[in-house]
């Protein structure tokens, strides 16, 4: 998921965790670090994350844990010494799939794959065992 000025991309990870990467700002004199600031979601509630103070060097961050179905936004805010004013913020919005209903969705389809082919062959065993087992045997001719 990019920003809108494509400065910032998070990569969500299979295992739910989210790796955010930037470029670094222009001009970068005077740049003292980033302020990651981060907001997700919930179902009745909206929860604001901690400032997080990087680095002027740091161009990536992984945040761990990610809950599913939760819509999050990340904004970095690049920090310059005064009396340069900072640049506005670049925000990225996303939703983490939740691996559980991945996983569920998986077993569900291998699961029903299964049952179905079991009832293929049932369905030819009985059509078997009905027809050759099942029929009557020829009568034999009478003689007079």
């Amino acid at each position: 998921h990019r920003s809108p000025g494509g400065a910032l991309v998070a990569n969500v990870l299979r295992n739910g965790s989210v790796l955010l990467q930037w470029g670094p700002p222009r001009p970068a004199t005077g740049l003292r670090g980033f302020e990651l600031n981060c907001s997700w979601d919930g179902t009745y509630t909206r929860f604001p994350c901690d400032s997080v103070e990087l680095g002027a060097a740091c161009r990536d961050y992984l945040l761990p844990e990610a809950h599913g179905s939760v819509r999050y936004r990340l904004c970095l805010q690049p920090r310059y010494a005064p009396p340069r004013p900072a640049p506005p913020a670049q925000c990225v919005e996303f939703r983490v799939e939740p691996a559980a209903m991945r996983d569920i969705v998986v077993a569900m389809t291998a699961v029903g794959g299964s049952i179905c082919v079991m009832l293929v062959f049932i369905c030819l065993l009985v059509a078997y065992i009905t027809e050759n087992l099942m029929s009557p045997a020829p009568a034999a001719p009478r003689r007079a």
